[in-house]
């Protein structure tokens, strides 16, 4: 069987007040990081609302770069 792959996203904001987390999977779309590990909160909660999936997230600076990648296997196994 083959789990579906969740990617998200971890853009900084256009007014930079912290980063955004982006996903088609996110009930809202989207999740705001203010605090001041915001990066760090925003991986750790893309891998927790993740962790039935496998999962790719990226980390983008304001110019559109990939700064990191996380590659998450879900850590629910099939029956």
């Amino acid at each position: 069987m083959i789990r579906p792959t969740h990617a998200y996203e971890v853009r900084p904001r256009k007014d930079h007040r912290g980063v955004d987390l982006i996903s088609d999977v996110l009930p809202f779309g989207r999740l705001w990081y203010g605090e001041p590990n915001a990066i760090t909160n925003a991986v750790g909660y893309a891998k927790f609302f993740s962790r039935s999936h496998d999962a790719v997230i990226r980390v983008y600076d304001e110019a559109g770069n990939v700064l990191e990648t996380h590659d998450h296997t879900g850590d629910f196994k099939d029956w």
